[in-house]
């Protein structure tokens, strides 16, 4: 099933989800240590991988964070080639002064944001579907 790709379409659907917890960003050499079902994001950079966990995994394998998030989920099912829905998402929480850091997977975008700003950015998302 091939995602959406009209960005009206993916706009009236985007249908933001609170995942629920806390959330952090985390750089590892040796990743091991952790339980493959705990990483919500795997990826390799030249510097180490960086791995998304829940914050009490993180805190209980004693790793490093600096940034706490809340995990949005857009609900949409859009395909990894639309144009204008990372843009037009990231416009309006810009607008709100809300930082935002974009995973794309393969059915939907998922939005991490300072945990201070999880409702802010519900109802910016939720916006979008209106216009």
């Amino acid at each position: 099933m091939t995602g959406e790709k009209n960005l009206n379409t993916l706009l009236k659907n985007i249908k933001p989800e609170l995942n629920a917890g806390e959330y952090v960003f985390c750089s590892v050499n040796d990743i091991t240590r952790i339980n493959f079902e705990d990483i919500i994001l795997l990826f390799k950079e030249t510097e180490g991988t960086t791995v998304i966990l829940k914050k009490e995994v993180a805190d209980r394998l004693k790793l490093g964070y600096s940034f706490v998030a809340s995990w949005i989920t857009l609900t949409v099912h859009s395909s990894l080639d639309a144009i204008g829905l990372t843009y037009s998402f990231s416009k309006a929480l810009a607008a709100e002064n809300i930082s935002c850091n974009v995973v794309a997977g393969y059915y939907h975008d998922h939005i991490f944001v300072d945990v201070k700003d999880a409702g802010k950015t519900m109802i910016a998302l939720n916006k979008l579907s209106e216009i």
